[in-house]
């Protein structure tokens, strides 16, 4: 298993992580490490431990917004997949209609065709 050191306001840490994942863990690291960094330039010196939570707390934050907007947006999605459904369903029944008009039409025309023939 991978390892690297990763910076977080000031300090260093080793972590593990899964292979072909460091970069991704490095990019996480430094997220949190710049998220740190505002909030101590906009609270000042709170604590090291008060800005990490602050920070950990922003970002669930942000994790349930998101959550909850995909969710909003999955719902929307099944409404119009549902909407496409029944469009399609009628559209199906309107062909079907549509045909069956068609094939009394063509014996009508054939019916005559033949009254025609045979009456001349």
């Amino acid at each position: 298993m991978p390892q690297i050191n990763v910076t977080i306001d000031g300090k260093n840490y080793r972590m593990a992580c899964g292979e072909g994942e460091e970069d991704h863990l490095t990019e996480l690291a430094a997220t949190l490490d710049s998220r740190i960094g505002d909030m101590r330039r906009a609270f000042g010196e709170i604590g090291d431990m008060r800005l990490h939570v602050m920070a950990a707390l922003t970002v669930v934050d942000e994790l349930a917004e998101l959550k909850r907007r995909m969710g909003a947006l999955e719902a929307e999605a099944a409404g119009l997949r549902a909407l496409t459904e029944g469009a399609e369903a009628e559209r199906s029944e309107r062909e079907a209609r549509l045909a069956e008009g068609v094939a009394r039409a063509a014996e009508r025309i054939e019916r005559l065709a033949q009254a025609l023939a045979a009456g001349a």
